[in-house]
């Protein structure tokens, strides 16, 4: 691990975890924090990486399902992770964009950026106001992040 850490930076470290499913800026932030960069920078970073595979997501998850739906294999595996996701964001179906960006904002675990773009998909939500919505929303939740981070490291 300490090979890895002397190669990547701390920066591209925190960037890389915020792209990850379910870690995101979540842990992203105060990785970063730990580490000893600035907050600020540190949810600036976490932002950037978390919103990385947003776009993708928004217009690659609904050819993707439909593809992999064809497949006995797989219609059971989607059908789960699409009724888990269904079963989470009732709201962001209701209040469209506006629901989108609440539940983004909220930084609990799953409630970011990928299932976020995974509602927005299959909700239909159009790609300009969804990818607004979670990039508002992730913007709240890295300053929740980034504001509870500083005040655990202050204790």
């Amino acid at each position: 691990m300490n090979q890895i850490m002397d190669i990547i930076s701390k920066e591209i470290m925190v960037v890389v975890v915020a792209a990850m499913p379910l870690m995101e800026l979540k842990g992203a932030i105060p990785l970063g924090i730990s580490m000893g960069i600035d907050p600020v920078t540190a949810a600036i970073l976490g932002v950037i990486g978390s919103f990385i595979p947003v776009p993708f997501l928004l217009l690659l998850l609904n050819p993707i399902f439909t593809k992999l739906r064809r497949n006995p294999t797989w219609r059971k595996w989607i059908d789960k992770i699409i009724n888990r996701t269904v079963k989470k964001t009732e709201k962001i179906h209701k209040y469209k964009a506006l629901g989108l960006l609440l539940f983004v904002a909220i930084p609990l675990p799953t409630t970011g950026v990928w299932t976020g773009s995974l509602a927005a998909s299959l909700f239909r939500i159009p790609f300009v106001p969804a990818i607004s919505a979670i990039f508002i929303g992730n913007c709240i939740a890295a300053f929740i992040m980034m504001t509870l981070s500083k005040v655990a490291v202050s204790l």
